[in-house]
């Protein structure tokens, strides 16, 4: 092997010098140094490659651009973006092929993305290892670089100032909500139930819902989804007066298409009370107050029963999965069932009507209306009405027409229960739900309000 000892090699015109011929390789010996002095420029020729196996200092890997304002911007990689989002969020499209060890940096040029975000859309490379949701950063000042790793990981951040996962992955979860049961009226009908809605297995919602038409739940980590549960309506407390219709519950996020149901429908009596006789389930009807009872909302529950004409009692309250039966002569309409769930692991049975109140003007030995299964109130002639369970969203029963009116029974509250495996249960709650698991799925049953975080 030949070898030249020079201190110094200097064109003989010109500015440039080059090395060899094509397809040459110029090594540089382990300890030795190979310096461009400052001004200089190391020029690689197109398909050239310049391979670092030892260490390079003194280069600069990424090509800074000028501000961007713009909302839109299709990167390119080794090149650093300062992003100006004082007036308009930016989305970036990454490049739509990579090469391990591509690298793109992102600064936040006017500490604005904490109002306007930069987005990321991935153009069908992973982030983190997923293809979707598309990496949102919204920290004030915060600077990001990503590097491609490979297809399976694809682009990394691997300098990122609040180190948040920006691809969480949704997980699903079952619900079961309930709206709290109206109260019952006076000389009139029975509670309606609050509405019932539901999307575990094949239980099946209210109001003629088929089993497993409700979609489940989509919940994301790291995001708090609130949990409203309604109460129920209080029982008139005056002659003739109808019932506080219930309160409704609900899921709610930010990310979710809420989940609501609607209270109860209060019983009707001779004159209107507060609220709507319609409801989640119908209130029943009175023959002072109208005659038919109130409407169910579709796929919560169903319509209460009505009061024919003369010596009637009040019609019975709809249920989750009956309408409430109308009143007969001397006699109030039974309430109509609830529904069986099992999204607890056990057969539960909510959201029953509550019976109608009895009519005994003339025989004196009317006949109340039963309450519905799933915990309905039963109607009264002359003493004290059933109230709805607690947490099932029954409806209150009715008051007599008479020389005694009694007293009406209020709705009971709701509840909502999410359904979800344990592998996935975050533990963060508020609220204090009551949790417990069943085979490898966690159930949380909201018996008041509180929340859920993912």
């Amino acid at each position: 092997m030949s070898e030249i000892k020079v201190n110094k090699i200097s064109p003989r015109s010109g500015t440039d010098i080059t090395l060899g011929d094509a397809s040459d390789t110029f090594t540089v010996p382990s300890s030795a140094n190979l310096t461009v002095a400052s001004g200089g420029t190391l020029t690689v020729a197109s398909g050239a490659t310049l391979t670092n196996s030892g260490t390079a200092t003194g280069f600069a890997p990424i090509a800074w651009q000028s501000v961007v304002t713009a909302s839109t911007l299709t990167a390119v990689a080794g090149r650093g973006y300062p992003i100006d989002t004082s007036s308009n969020a930016c989305t970036v499209t990454l490049p739509a092929s990579a090469s391990v060890g591509d690298t793109i940096k992102f600064v936040d040029y006017a500490r604005n993305w904490g109002t306007n975000s930069l987005t990321l859309n991935q153009n069908s490379l992973n982030f983190q290892g997923n293809t979707s949701p598309n990496p949102e950063y919204d920290t004030n000042g915060q600077s990001v670089t990503i590097t491609y790793i490979d297809t399976t990981k694809g682009w990394i951040p691997t300098v990122d100032d609040d180190v948040t996962y920006e691809t969480p992955q949704s997980y699903t979860a079952s619900f079961l909500v309930i709206a709290g049961g109206a109260g019952g009226a006076n000389y009139g009908g029975g509670g309606g139930a609050g509405g019932y809605r539901t999307s575990y297995g094949s239980d099946a919602s209210g109001g003629n819902a088929s089993g497993g038409t409700e979609a489940t739940l989509s919940l994301f980590p790291s995001t708090a989804y609130t949990i409203t549960v309604g109460g129920g309506g209080a029982g008139a407390t005056s002659n003739e007066t109808s019932g506080d219709s219930g309160s409704a519950s609900s899921i709610s996020g930010s990310d979710i298409t809420d989940i609501t149901c609607t209270g109860g429908g209060y019983g009707m009596s001779g004159s209107v009370g507060t609220g709507s006789e319609d409801g989640g389930s119908g209130g029943g009807g009175t023959n002072s107050g109208g005659g038919a009872g109130g409407s169910g909302t579709a796929n919560q529950g169903f319509d209460g029963g009505s009061a024919g004409s003369g010596n009637c009692g009040g019609g019975g309250g709809g249920g989750a999965a009956e309408v409430g039966a109308d009143g007969g002569l001397n006699a109030g309409g039974d309430g109509g069932n609830g529904h069986v769930g099992t999204i607890t692991g056990s057969s539960v049975t909510r959201g029953g009507g509550a019976g109608g109140g009895a009519d005994d003007r003339f025989s004196g030995t009317g006949t109340p209306g039963s309450g519905g299964s799933g915990g309905g109130g039963a109607g009264t002639v002359d003493g004290t009405a059933g109230s709805g369970t607690t947490n099932t969203g029954s409806g209150g029963g009715g008051g007599a027409y008479g020389s005694n009116y009694g007293t009406p029974g209020s709705g009971g509250s709701g509840v909502v229960i999410l359904r979800m495996a344990t592998s996935d249960y975050s533990s963060t709650t508020t609220g204090t739900p009551t949790v417990s698991t069943d085979g490898s799925d966690t159930i949380l049953v909201f018996n008041g309000d509180g929340s859920y975080t993912g």
